[in-house]
């Protein structure tokens, strides 16, 4: 499986590091006593493992250290040297057949996928690669997976398949499920590599019910009462998470139980500018979450092929003095945020001070964006593959405002 997931993200490759058949690699050495005994030991019970080595290098792995993983020799029953190194990147796989049974290894993973293949086909492929990889006879194969490796599945490989966020049936032969995995790699890939660039860029974390509502968003075949509420439930997740990053101050309250809470107090001077006309469909979900907030509006509309800018503001007149949240669902070319942003700071916005609300941006948009302007924020939920030859972002969400207020051609 990871090979097939390997092979499709080829273009990335330096970018990945799987840490394959982690079960094998991290089998405790063999007393003597139990060497004497080999055919009785049950290799496939958790506890032949060693787990506090493999979270100790997974740990390592996610601070960006590399790692000395051990080389298990199967037909001594104990580590060589050397070790196999292995170095981190932004993307790890873990492979192998019992890394969901530790709950501490679970809460490392982002993603939790369990291969789901026939008992027939399990077999087939156990008694291949242990007659041909660790010598063993086809008796002894055999009496093993009867006596140890049929048990073991059933008692702890099993039951944590309800752990796993995705269940592939048929492995590297589904490829439908290979190619959404792949697409989430590439989706997540592209998201570091642009935070990295620029820390002001902040995407919210990805989780299965923001996927699952970008799904929605984006089928063509979404009715219009349902991309609305979506819209609106991912909207209100981005503003959200954009007035986390507005300055605060420390308070203190008497709660009623008489105790003290500290905690903080929310900005005040705060006001929201929707970029006519796809920004106005998030100005609901600011007002939720800001009681009486200023919302002020830009309509920036290109005439003609010689792309003169046609403005129109309605801004309030103390915008110098307040934290600006900058309303536009979608960031393409970043022509128009560049012209929004010029405007703001001609009417003397401070450019630390605002943040950048969308639901979806394309690489060249934040590139212009935050080349332009390096302390503006830009709070957006998902990184797009990019523009198309129309200079559209793709896979995208087709045109935001006639689809939001009902305006499209259908």
């Amino acid at each position: 499986m990871c090979s097939c997931v390997l092979a499709d993200v080829f273009l990335v490759r330096t970018l990945i590091t799987i840490v394959r058949e982690v079960d094998e690699s991290f089998y405790y050495d063999l007393t003597e006593e139990k060497l004497n005994h080999v055919h009785e030991y049950n290799f496939d019970h958790p506890d032949a493992f060693d787990t506090e080595n493999l979270l100790c290098c997974m740990e390592k792995l996610r601070h960006g250290q590399a790692v000395d993983i051990p080389n298990y020799d199967f037909r001594t029953n104990k580590s060589k040297l050397p070790p196999r190194k292995v170095n981190s990147s932004d993307v790890i796989i873990l492979e192998g057949i019992l890394i969901f049974h530790d709950i501490r290894i679970r809460e490392l993973m982002n993603m939790k996928i369990f291969v789901d293949t026939d008992a027939d086909v399990r077999l087939a492929r156990r008694i291949r690669r242990d007659t041909v990889e660790k010598g063993r006879d086809l008796k002894t194969v055999l009496n093993q997976y009867s006596k140890f490796i049929k048990p073991a599945f059933d008692d702890f490989i099993l039951p944590t398949k309800k752990y796993a966020d995705i269940i592939i049936p048929r492995g590297g032969d589904n490829h439908v499920a290979i190619n959404l995995i792949v697409q989430h790699i590439h989706t997540k890939l592209g998201q570091q590599s642009l935070c990295k660039i620029y820390p002001n860029l902040y995407v919210i974390q990805s989780t299965f019910q923001i996927r699952g509502m970008h799904t929605l968003i984006r089928d063509n075949e979404t009715t219009k009462h349902d991309f609305i509420f979506y819209s609106d439930r991912l909207i209100r997740l981005v503003v959200e998470h954009g007035l986390g990053h507005l300055p605060f101050k420390e308070k203190q309250v008497i709660t009623p139980t008489g105790s003290i809470y500290t905690g903080v107090e929310f900005c005040k001077r705060l006001c929201g500018i929707s970029i006519i006309r796809s920004g106005e469909s998030m100005e609901n979900a600011l007002r939720a979450c800001c009681k009486g907030i200023k919302i002020g509006k830009i309509l920036i509309h290109r005439e003609g092929d010689n792309g003169q800018q046609l403005i129109y503001q309605n801004l309030p007149n103390d915008i110098a003095d307040r934290n600006v949240l900058l309303l536009d669902p979608i960031l393409g070319t970043g022509n128009t945020a560049v012209q929004a942003i010029s405007l703001l700071l001609q009417k003397g916005a401070q450019e630390s001070n605002i943040i950048f609300l969308n639901l979806i941006s394309a690489p060249q948009g934040v590139h212009v964006v935050c080349k332009r302007f390096p302390r503006i924020k830009i709070v957006t939920s998902e990184i797009e593959s990019g523009l198309n030859e129309d200079f559209r972002v793709f896979p995208g969400m087709g045109e935001f405002g006639d689809r939001y207020f009902g305006t499209d051609d259908d």
